[in-house]
């Protein structure tokens, strides 16, 4: 995966005026997305206008005193579980900024810019915590025109965008006729489990989409949530000496290890994409010990959910047999085992052709970006694409590499380019005042059960946690 750059943005207007018109193509396989001609016709008349031109003026104005905050942020570390010190730094600058923010009970920081009323309110996020633990040396770097640090592009970057959106929108006294409501959450990284979108979906049932900011390759745009269950297997048997109990006594190793070949010779289908892995085994006491522990987890995932279920099931089936056989070779019961989920990430899907999806990219286009890549992925969003409510993520901005590596390094160059995508695409979603209307449809309240209850590395190219 690489997150690629891209070269200074056309003006606006001239740009949204050449592709008035022009529909949005997909690599052949990919999910495609035509615009409609009354999103088409909106965006460009609200782009050409301006009020958006100064706005993205503004934005790339701002550039270099974002820098000032990512450098600030970084610094402070927020591994999982442990984000508290960076979310009141976040809340101090957001609130110096102008917007009125707050802590709620799970950890995230959440303030509402209040719109003139009637329109939707989106969501616009990026998370607080980083997959490193404590101890790890989080001083940025600068060298050769990159910024190195862990951390500090996913997602540290995407903060100090939404405090830049903040800052331009309160002194150009923008008014957008929906409410924004500005969160920077908890819990995304590692076992965080999606806790901060969890608790957000499950305290605010008004919401009626949300962007999110991640360092997503190539200005891609993640409009499937890739869901994951991951399971602690622990197997217990009653040990002893290698040479005196050999024969009479199960060995919780042997078992695992049998269950670990059942379960490598599960088939899952390739679409929906469906995978699984033993990620981490442990257990025994010395070489001379018949094992009486071990224990192993397991990371299931699809895009689908009924596809993760059936291959649950079967990886599930097969640690069951696994046992068995351990305990038929040796024609005993002791051997048992107990399953502990520890991992609920789950799936959804923004259509293709729903209007947030269009809306943003359109906006791109009329930067005279490419059609932008719509992807799968492991982020935020999952929680409100599994809830039926549209969602995206969207690039942050600047070339970026090593995440989830102590030598992440992020460039500056050109950074603000995404940065005003971005906000473009949020303002045409919630309509500006004497503008523009709102182009993301409002949604009926409804109460939400409960989501159910984090980690990223690089597949074909994508970002997926």
């Amino acid at each position: 995966m690489h997150h690629l750059s891209f070269s200074t943005a056309v003006r606006i207007g001239v740009v949204a005026a050449a592709l008035s018109g022009a529909a949005a193509a997909q690599p052949q396989g990919a999910p495609s997305t035509t615009i409609e001609p009354t999103v088409d016709r909106a965006v460009s008349r609200a782009f050409a206008t301006s009020l958006f031109k100064r706005v993205q003026d503004a934005v790339k104005a701002d550039h270099e005193r974002t820098l000032v905050d990512l450098k600030l942020l970084t610094e402070i570390p927020a591994p999982p579980f442990k984000e508290r010190a960076r979310a009141e730094a976040f809340l101090a600058r957001a609130s110096a900024l102008g917007l009125q923010a707050y802590i709620d009970a799970e950890g995230n920081v959440i303030g509402i810019r209040r719109g003139t009323g009637g329109g939707p309110k989106l969501v616009v996020s990026a998370h607080l915590d980083t997959v490193f633990p404590e101890g790890t040396d989080v001083t940025v770097k600068v060298r050769d025109g990159k910024w190195y640090a862990p951390g500090l592009a996913d997602d540290t970057r995407g903060l100090t965008v939404l405090l830049s959106w903040i800052k331009v929108l309160n002194e150009l006294n923008v008014a957008t006729v929906g409410d924004l409501m500005f969160v920077a959450n908890v819990g995304e990284e590692e076992l965080g489990d999606l806790r901060g979108m969890k608790a957000l979906f499950r305290d605010h049932a008004d919401i009626d989409g949300m962007v999110g900011l991640e360092p997503d390759p190539g200005g891609s745009i993640t409009i499937a949530g890739v869901g994951s269950h991951r399971h602690e297997v622990v197997f217990k048997g009653p040990g002893g000496h290698s040479y005196l109990m050999f024969g009479l006594v199960p060995s919780a190793i042997h078992g695992m290890g049998r269950a670990i070949a059942k379960i490598g010779d599960i088939r899952t289908p390739t679409d929906p994409k469906t995978t699984f892995t033993v990620g981490t085994v442990s257990g025994g006491t010395s070489v001379n010990t018949i094992a009486p522990s071990a224990r192993m987890a397991i990371d299931i995932r699809s895009v689908e959910m009924p596809a993760m279920l059936e291959a649950e099931r079967n990886i599930m089936t097969a640690i069951a047999e696994g046992v068995a056989d351990e305990n038929q070779r040796w024609k005993t019961s002791e051997l048992s085992y107990t399953t502990r989920l520890i991992g609920d990430r789950p799936a959804g899907r923004t259509p293709p052709d729903a209007r947030i999806v269009q809306v943003a990219m359109r906006a791109a286009t009329a930067f005279g970006r490419p059609t932008p890549k719509l992807i799968p992925n492991s982020s935020d969003a999952n929680v409100p694409m599994s809830l039926g409510i549209p969602a995206l993520i969207m690039a942050s901005g600047g070339e970026a590499g090593g995440w989830h590596t102590v030598g992440e390094w992020w460039k500056p160059d050109g950074a603000w380019q995404d940065a005003q995508i971005g906000l473009a695409t949020v303002l045409a979603l919630v309509g500006v005042k004497g503008v523009s209307e709102p182009l993301l449809p409002k949604r009926l309240p409804v109460s939400r059960p409960a989501a159910a209850s984090g980690s990223a590395s690089c597949v074909d190219g994508q970002r997926v946690k």
